[in-house]
């Protein structure tokens, strides 16, 4: 139940899961061993496992309370999935529902959810098993899914997106409950959501300004710290990897220049943290983590 505030806005972080997964050669392919090696006092055990090279990740979803209401930003894995290309995740069964509860949040109060992109680690909790069928979990909230990723998994000729928008999605537009957006929408008063394409064409980040402070959610810009160094090394999951460096660039950038906390979706240790110009150009450094 870890929580801050930004300016008049409360933010908990809800961890579905967290543990090691493959290793760093394989979730970071461009970052040499070295590098994990110069920075190894940090990253581990939290980042990085070191004896055995896993990546050690977190899935999670961020709850805010802004002017009255709850959102929801990713929704990970969920319960219940066939997912044959995430074998740690098949058929996982975990008390995120109740997690959810200890913080306060039922699933009917819940009035917006936002996947950052329609990856199954974040729109699993979309929805619920019910009687063989399945339903929204947050019966009464608007979803809200870039039209680009709706778009390109929609039309990709594989066997596992479809299995993602069958069981995660269909389920809340059939609902009436679903909203497909793109070029940007404003949430509220205080959040926005800004496209940030690369790791799918339509990733996307969520900016939070309030009281004066600022803080962004990353979803899968950065899957490690490391990435805050190293901005040019790209993930495997990174469909557009180009695409994805100029994105990740553009928002540490606005990051480091206005003080915003930075919250990605997979931080396995720290949960959040600002950052600052690098001593190269298009580097950045750790400025400070967040309490979370």
């Amino acid at each position: 139940m870890e929580r801050i505030t930004v300016g008049d806005v409360e933010v908990r972080r809800v961890i579905e899961w967290r543990g090691p997964l493959r290793t760093v050669a394989e979730i970071l392919p461009d970052t040499p061993a070295e590098v994990w090696e110069a920075n190894r006092s940090w990253l581990s055990p939290d980042f990085w496992d070191p004896g055995t090279g896993a990546y050690v990740a977190a899935v999670q979803t961020w709850v805010i309370r802004s002017s009255g209401r709850t959102i929801l930003i990713d929704t990970g894995v969920g319960n219940d999935r066939d997912r044959p290309q995430m074998p740690e995740f098949s058929q996982l069964h975990t008390d995120y529902l109740d997690r959810l509860g200890a913080v306060g949040v039922r699933p009917e109060d819940v009035d917006v959810v936002v996947n950052t992109h329609l990856h199954a680690d974040h729109v699993g909790w979309n929805t619920r098993l019910e009687a063989g069928t399945w339903v929204p979990t947050f019966p009464n909230a608007t979803y809200l899914l870039p039209r680009a990723d709706h778009d390109y998994f929609g039309a990709a000729d594989a066997s596992v997106p479809r299995l993602v928008l069958a069981d995660s999605v269909d389920p809340v537009a059939n609902a009436g409950r679903l909203r497909l957006w793109e070029d940007g929408l404003r949430i509220d008063d205080v959040l926005r959501l800004e496209p940030a394409p690369g790791h799918t064409p339509g990733s996307s980040v969520v900016w939070l300004q309030s009281g004066g402070e600022r803080a962004v959610f990353a979803g899968d810009l950065l899957h490690s710290p490391v990435q805050i160094l190293h901005p040019g090394h790209a993930s495997c999951f990174d469909v557009d990897l180009d695409q994805a460096r100029v994105s990740r660039l553009r928002v540490l950038g606005e990051a480091a220049r206005t003080g915003a906390l930075v919250l990605p979706a997979h931080f396995g240790g720290h949960g959040g943290v600002a950052v600052k110009a690098g001593p190269e150009p298009d580097t950045f450094a750790i400025d400070h983590w967040a309490d979370l």
